[in-house]
């Protein structure tokens, strides 16, 4: 990992919290954990609100209860650890779009086999809401950043993938930033 930002400056212990929470929460949901899915799954070990907090970047993790987080999950350190040049390099822009709404019966008829990721991805935030049967679904933006790394690409990226698959509600706000 880069100790220096893509300006040549530090990055803040805020914005590294917040990827390094980005990546955590990327890792337990590809193993389709809820945070109490992980408490239970650990016998209490790992609590609920101490994780969300880690993926929130509101809490500091130490090195130790990082690795034993990686223990848990299976995978290795590095996979838990932001990637050169992500969110700390500065490099990214605002997301194309500012507000992201779905709609979900759109989302759960798309045929590309690419679209199973978005199908699972908004059925778990749907239950996690409690928001089951909801025909739209506004999309929070670290939520955004988590799915856009489930498929190794950008939010931005991710989001010209939606508006291409036309599953965004007219609820959503489209920020053209172009010069």
């Amino acid at each position: 990992m880069s100790d220096r930002t893509a300006d040549g400056r530090a990055p803040s212990p805020d914005a590294y919290a917040k990827a390094l929470g980005v990546r955590l929460r990327a890792v337990r949901t590809q193993q389709h954990l809820s945070l109490h899915g992980v408490e239970r799954k650990s016998g209490g070990r790992w609590k609920a609100v101490v994780v969300g907090s880690y993926e929130r970047g509101d809490r500091a993790v130490s090195v130790q209860r990082l690795a034993e987080l990686a223990t848990f999950y299976g995978v290795a350190v590095s996979d838990l650890l932001p990637p050169d040049g992500g969110a700390l390099s500065g490099a990214s822009s605002t997301p194309p779009l500012a507000r992201i709404v779905l709609n979900v019966e759109r989302v759960a008829a798309l045929e590309d086999t690419n679209a199973d990721i978005l199908r699972r991805f908004t059925a778990a935030i749907q239950r996690q809401r409690g928001e089951v049967g909801n025909h739209s679904m506004p999309v929070r933006h670290g939520d955004l950043g988590t799915l856009a790394l489930m498929y190794d690409t950008s939010v931005e990226a991710l989001t010209e993938r939606l508006v291409r698959w036309q599953v965004l509600a007219p609820e959503s706000v489209i920020v053209d930033s172009a010069p």
